[in-house]
């Protein structure tokens, strides 16, 4: 099995560590644990205290009864014997991909996106279309587009929504088409929805995939929307005939998650509610704090996300940008994604779901650094 370093995760693991204004970085600004078992009032002391009894075996092998049923509850159409856990949206993503994808057969993957989901089902053998997200078109896919790419042997289409890196959202309409044109020819369609719920507009109307299509196959996690990625726990919402494949499969590399993750994440889970208002809050202040920037820089433009936490922004100096990137950090300690881990040079990622007093200084960091190129 041959695969592409991946890009983005080699640039966040060389630098990530040593900035001062990581405004890179995609997850919601992370919970501490206190936060989190405090979120309904419990007493930390008396909380971990309950936990003392507990032998660590491995647990509950398919992800605790409870994990599922609440993983079940954010959707509409889906029992708990159609949840799998993982670790981490990752871990899903790859999951799925090793128990469906085999050589020879055809995938169809949005892009730009994480590079996980175009790079693995080719490494497994599978000719990999892409179907190109373009910014004239708000990052929207082309349906007509992708209906030229369907094969007879297509097995998948896989879509990321909301988008990473772009923060375009899919709405029901088009994923009601992608769910018709991937029915026409038999295909499972993948979406990878850790982003899903930051929403900038209530009134948006974006169903889950697992509820929208009877082969549509739902991956997420803690990380993103609830801001536990340190809990490294994700999900596989599917049809129960895809979770049995993915469990004859994950017996070969997985076992179990942790049983304290589990735990962790099922209180989180109760809490939904709680953590997702915080969590709104915090990206629909800091977007309008971008937006106000992108406004006012001139070296900068952007397609404004419509959700998700992070956004492209294009800039008009002829520099590359790995060269922007690794100057910026060195000069300020502020933080980007070069556009090249998505193919897109010229163009740099922001996470802007962090702290609102970090993106700030970020931002005026660049701003200065770009004064001082010019």
């Amino acid at each position: 099995m041959k695969i592409k370093s991946f890009s983005v995760e080699e640039w966040m693991n060389a630098y990530e560590k040593s900035a001062t204004f990581n405004i890179a970085e995609t997850c919601v600004d992370s919970l501490t644990l206190e936060e989190l078992v405090t979120l309904d009032g419990s007493n930390p002391d008396d909380f971990f205290r309950s936990l003392y009894p507990l032998k660590l075996t491995y647990g509950h092998i398919e992800g605790s009864p409870e994990f599922r049923q609440l993983v079940a509850n954010l959707y509409t159409t889906i029992n708990p014997h159609q949840v799998l856990v993982m670790n981490g949206g990752i871990g899903a993503n790859f999951l799925v991909f090793y128990s469906l994808v085999q050589p020879g057969d055809h995938v169809i993957a949005v892009h730009p996106t994480y590079q996980q989901i175009y790079e693995v089902p080719q490494s497994f053998g599978a000719t990999v279309d892409l179907l190109k997200l373009r910014p004239e078109n708000h990052f929207l896919p082309d349906l007509d587009e992708l209906k030229s790419l369907i094969r007879p042997n297509t097995k998948m289409i896989c879509i990321n929504n909301p988008n990473n890196p772009s923060g375009a959202l899919l709405e029901r309409d088009i994923l009601e088409k992608i769910v018709e044109i991937a029915r026409s020819c038999g295909a499972y369609v993948l979406c990878d929805e850790v982003y899903r719920n930051l929403l900038q507009d209530d009134d948006a109307d974006v169903p889950s995939i697992a509820d929208l299509y009877e082969k549509g196959i739902s991956t997420s996690s803690v990380s993103k929307a609830l801001s536990l990625a340190g809990l490294r726990l994700g999900w596989i919402v599917a049809p129960q005939e895809v979770i049995a494949e993915c469990m004859k499969h994950r017996d070969y590399t997985t076992i179990s998650c942790g049983m304290l993750d589990d735990i962790l994440a099922v209180h989180a889970l109760k809490n939904y509610d709680k953590i997702l208002r915080r969590n709104r809050k915090i990206v629909r202040d800091n977007l309008a704090l971008l937006d106000e920037w992108v406004n006012n820089e001139e070296s900068f433009s952007y397609v404004k996300p419509r959700a998700g936490t992070t956004a492209m922004l294009k800039y008009d100096f002829p520099v590359p940008s790995v060269t922007f990137c690794t100057g910026l950090l060195a000069n300020t300690g502020a933080f980007l994604t070069p556009g090249t881990c998505f193919d897109m040079d010229g163009y740099v990622r922001i996470g802007y779901a962090c702290s609102t007093e970090v993106l700030q200084a970020g931002l005026e960091q660049v701003s200065e650094y770009v004064r001082k190129m010019k």
